[in-house]
């Protein structure tokens, strides 16, 4: 499922917000401010370093150059600009904390 949710998306590039239009994002769709193609993995809500082939969707295709525009079956735009986890470096470690008590 292709989403366009752009409340709150951030440009993995310029990290400023994406206004696009409504409906899904296309392949040739880019940021209005810096130009850079906005359907690319590092845009993506599924897009995590930390992740096998970068991507937490476990279905999807390999994706060699993230910052590229591809045709990606399981692209959802995500709301933090190519940071790959959502949230804060504080709930990070609370989360960490968690863990041993």
């Amino acid at each position: 499922m292709v989403s366009n949710s752009t409340s709150g998306a951030l440009c993995y590039h310029c990290k400023k917000p994406l206004q696009l239009p409504e409906g899904p994002v296309g392949r040739k769709e880019t940021c209005p401010s810096c130009l850079n193609d906005v359907r690319v993995c590092y845009n993506c809500k599924n897009y995590d370093a930390k992740a096998y082939n970068e991507c937490r969707e476990v279905q999807a295709d390999r994706v060699v150059d993230k910052a590229k525009s591809n045709f990606c079956d399981y692209f959802s735009l995500g709301g933090n600009g190519g940071g790959g986890a959502d949230g804060t470096r504080e709930d990070a470690l609370k989360k960490l904390n968690d863990l041993f008590k």
